[in-house]
Order: C-alpha cells, then structure tokens, then sequence
C-alpha cells in the first residue's frame, strides 16, 4: 500500500471532508489509518498531503514542507477573517498603478514576522484564536506571533471586477460551505453566514464602484498565511486588502498529476 498520496480539497470543504471522500473514492478500508498533513482554510482550495497507515505516526515530519499558493489579493475591502469569510469594510483605495503594484509585490518576498490571524486555528491557553475571537478577543500582546518566508513570489494578472460581480462571486462561494448544524458548534454558528453574507450585500449592492483584483503565486515557508500576506499588502500599498482566493498548488516535493485523475503523488527526483 502506498505511504501517501495528495487529494485535492475543494472549496467549502474541511480537510477531514476531503479525506473521507479520498478514503471512499479509492476503497480504503476503514481499519487503515490516514491523516492529513497541512491544513487549509475553508475558502482555501487545493492539495492536502495524505498520509496512509504506518505513516501517520511520522505526520510532525510531513510539516515542513514549503508551499506553493496560487492566490487573489482584492483592494479596497478589509474583513475580520483576512479574507471573503469575513464581517467585511469598505477601506482604501480600490485601484493604484501598476508600478506600484508589482514593486510592492515584490517586496513581499523575504523573512516576516507577523500575528497568528484572530480567526485560526492557533492555541493561546488551550483555546483556538477564533472561539476567542468570537468570545470577545484577546489583546494583542497576547496573541502569539511567527515567523515566515516568502521564497519566490510571482504577479500574473491585474483585472477589476465591478461591485454586482463580485456579490455573485461571493455568494456563490461562501454558498459552498455544507450547513454547520453540530449543536456543539454554535459559537460562531454556519461560519456567521448569516451576518457575512447580508453585510457584503450592504457593502457592494448600492455601489457601482470597480474593484481591483492581484492574481499571483507565492512559494512560502510552512505555516504562512496567504490571508495575513494579502492584508500586508495592501499596508504597503497605502489602503487595504483581502484574499479574494486562495489555492494550494504544491507542497514541497509532492507534484500533482493533471488534477482529473484525482490521486497525486509525489516527485521522486
């Protein structure tokens, strides 16, 4: 039996979905253990590393690994979550030239130090930054930071999209997330659609303003947030931003076949 394989994580997805719906695609057997190396957002699509049986006791080996993102950074948004899954405001300018754009791009690449992001996964005292978060927060000196690099970073389109397309791109998206029903789950219940959603209709449904878009790809260390990476962007662009998207390419030496084949493995050489 092989020791790993990648799967490719939809949008809306959990990482413990995509590898349920792996585990039934290929008939593995229930009895065989299998984990996942590397998480991903709910917005975030893209590879997951599967470990399968024995090698899931070495998964801490597995969490180095660099990655490669394929990403969308939208200008002139903000929101609490760093990206469209988010309480979102409208802030800063929608547009800037395009020296500036890529010059600021291109200063992305190198060493950072940056906060976990408030909606994570991160412990502070046992507890995830996002129950904290939607239990009133902590301050900032409590929230841990680290360390990460950006190895290799690379623009590949600059478009706008007005404000009706965007609400459909949105809608459509968050639309994918399954209904949160786990009454264990109520805290921040269904990911707050039911605030998210009504607010981005606020923001853009009275508005014919047109939104830039950064379509780029990023070569980081583990434990990068793209999200974190798309708001200091827009700090350094002089407004704000978000990540409008967001896709897990590679992960470290693990390549994918073309993605309808559905089993990835990983490059030897």
């Amino acid at each position: 039996m092989k020791r790993y394989a990648v799967t490719y994580k939809e949008i809306g997805e959990t990482p413990l979905e995509a590898l349920t719906r792996w585990r039934i695609r290929e008939s593995i057997p229930s009895n065989v253990p299998l984990a996942y190396a590397g998480r991903l957002d709910p917005m975030a699509s893209g590879s997951l590393l599967i470990l399968i049986g024995d090698e899931c006791k070495r998964q801490e080996l597995y969490h180095g690994y660099d990655k490669e993102y394929c990403f969308e950074i939208l200008l002139g948004c903000s929101s609490d979550t760093g990206d469209i899954l988010g309480i979102p405001t409208r802030s800063g300018a929608t547009s800037a030239p395009r020296d500036a754009i890529v010059g600021v791009l291109s200063s992305l690449c190198g060493t950072h130090t940056f906060r976990y992001p408030r909606f994570s996964s991160k412990t502070v005292d046992g507890i995830p930054l996002h129950e904290w978060t939607l239990r009133g927060g902590l301050s900032d000196d409590r929230i841990p930071t680290y360390t990460g690099v950006v190895k290799r970073i690379r623009l590949h389109d600059i478009h706008t999209q007005s404000a009706a397309e965007m609400h459909t791109y949105i809608q459509e998206r968050i639309g994918r997330i399954p209904p949160v029903t786990d009454p264990r789950k109520t805290l921040g219940a269904d990911f707050r659609r039911g605030s998210i959603l009504p607010a981005w209709k606020a923001l853009l449904g009275d508005t014919s303003e047109q939104f830039t878009v950064i379509r780029a790809s990023a070569v980081v260390t583990s434990g990068t947030y793209i999200r974190t990476l798309a708001e200091e962007y827009g700090r350094r662009l002089g407004t704000h931003a978000l990540a409008y998207s967001i896709e897990r390419t590679h992960i470290g030496t693990f390549y994918p076949l073309p993605r309808g084949l559905g089993v990835w493995y990983p490059r030897l050489a």
